[in-house]
């Protein structure tokens, strides 16, 4: 298992309890991925006041409640207690190597796994688990936008708090969590927040009716068209259109992209607090063009623009996400090579703990022997549905290359692991080389 975040742990517990011999790869000092924030460093996507924008309940582990007397939406510093408790509550450590980077990952002919560490130690292995996140390679405006500036330039994984941006004119590009974030905590600082967007998005709140949101029309027994029409009349009950409050008109309805989560930029926005303004035509020194004409001085222009998803230990001509898509079975397995496994590479409405959980096991029932993958033919088929219906469904672009709906895909999953199981009783499947001890198994982050 390559990385030791949220999903490297739940996969190599699930991989340790299915009793096969597991080691996780982090190339950090600590466990906890993301959630692992060091006071300043820069080297995670949080930031000093970043908290949860799914509920504690519904972001848990299973096996493994939040403490009670956590808020529905935890701190940083929660979840990443609440991962290290994890870890030692189910001897996940034990399988850890802490600053161990995986520099280069090669597939024999005999289908076993070469793993170089940073280090120059190599080992094998007869199965590579791939965790290593898709939060921490910035994506910067491709193209890059015309003309020079001459104020200060970052992307939103530099971001630490708002306080370099006292009596500052601040830019924030983005309509994502992280912009929204960004833009409202700025707004308490700097003289002028300006927020600036390709287009509109939803903002939905995190609770409605005294509830935390993701809690509310759940059931995947319903259709999720059903599930979706029912939150917009919500949203047009309890706050109404978000033109209403000054930001632009989203061109796609609430569903087909994915939504912005926030309790906080509508009244900032309302009060004036945070301007905004279209996407940027031009760059122009001490100030910036918006592609409505007006031009604002600025001294601060903060790219809120996601990530790029990237495996620097694969050769690229083995596989790369060209554009953040990676086609996958379940978005776990790859057709032709079945002891590769992804987990956590997803897009998620909700949480990404439980389904990374879930992944976990239908790997190790799939390594001990206990599940059979269908024929490539068949994966590559439920591939290409699946994907067709993602993209018919969400606005084109980079960040919709790997949703899912969070309670839709447990279900599909628990039903396909059920087939998987009739079909391993059926071929008379046995343990692999992993269960048996012969090779072992590699689960890290890198």
């Amino acid at each position: 298992v390559i990385g030791a975040g949220c999903s490297g742990l739940t996969a190599t517990k699930a991989l340790a309890e299915a009793g096969i011999a597991v080691d996780c790869f982090e190339r950090t000092d600590r466990i906890g991925g993301l959630w692992a924030y060091r006071d300043g460093d820069g080297k995670t996507a949080a930031y000093r006041s970043l908290h949860i924008n799914t509920s504690r309940n519904r972001m848990a582990f299973s096996d493994f409640p939040m403490p009670e007397s956590y808020p529905d939406f935890p701190s940083h510093r929660q979840i990443a207690e609440y991962f290290a408790a994890y870890a030692d509550r189910f001897g996940i450590g034990a399988h850890v190597r802490l600053e161990t980077e995986v520099r280069r990952t090669t597939r024999g002919s005999d289908g076993a796994w070469q793993i170089e560490l940073a280090d120059g130690e190599v080992r094998r292995y007869g199965a590579l688990v791939v965790a290593n996140g898709h939060h921490w390679n910035p994506q910067w405006p491709e193209p890059p936008f015309p003309g020079t500036f001459d104020g200060t330039v970052m992307h939103s994984h530099s971001f630490i708090d708002a306080a370099p941006f006292a009596g500052k004119r601040v830019l924030v590009l983005g309509m994502g969590n992280s912009a929204m974030d960004i833009a409202v905590e700025a707004s308490y600082q700097a003289e002028r927040v300006l927020l600036a967007a390709r287009r509109g998005a939803h903002i939905v709140p995190k609770y409605i009716f005294g509830k935390p949101l993701d809690t509310l029309a759940t059931s995947a027994r319903v259709p999720f068209a059903i599930r979706a029409a029912l939150l917009r009349g919500m949203l047009r009950l309890v706050q109404g259109p978000v033109e209403r409050y000054g930001l632009p008109r989203p061109d796609h309805r609430l569903g087909e992209a994915h939504p912005t989560v926030s309790a906080d930029i509508l009244s900032r926005v309302a009060h004036g607090a945070v301007i905004a303004r279209p996407n940027i035509a031009e760059l122009c020194g001490d100030s910036v063009k918006f592609t409505d004409g007006t031009v604002e001085p600025v001294d601060v222009i903060i790219y809120c623009t996601g990530y790029k998803v990237t495996f620097p230990f694969f050769e690229e001509a083995f596989l790369a996400a060209a554009d953040n898509d990676l086609p996958l079975f379940r978005r776990v397995f790859r057709p032709g090579i079945p002891n590769l496994a992804f987990i956590g590479l997803v897009q998620p409405l909700g949480a990404i703990m439980p389904l990374a959980e879930a992944q976990a096991r239908w790997v190790a029932d799939h390594l001990a022997g206990r599940y059979a993958l269908p024929s490539d033919e068949d994966m590559q088929a439920d591939i290409d549905r699946e994907r067709e219906a993602m993209f018919a469904r969400y606005v084109k672009s980079r960040r919709h290359t790997m949703q899912v709906d969070f309670d839709d895909y447990l279900l599909a999953l628990a039903k396909e692991r059920r087939r998987g199981a009739k079909r391993a009783r059926k071929r008379g499947h046995t343990p692999s080389a992993l269960a048996s001890g012969h090779v072992r198994a590699v689960a890290g982050s890198s």
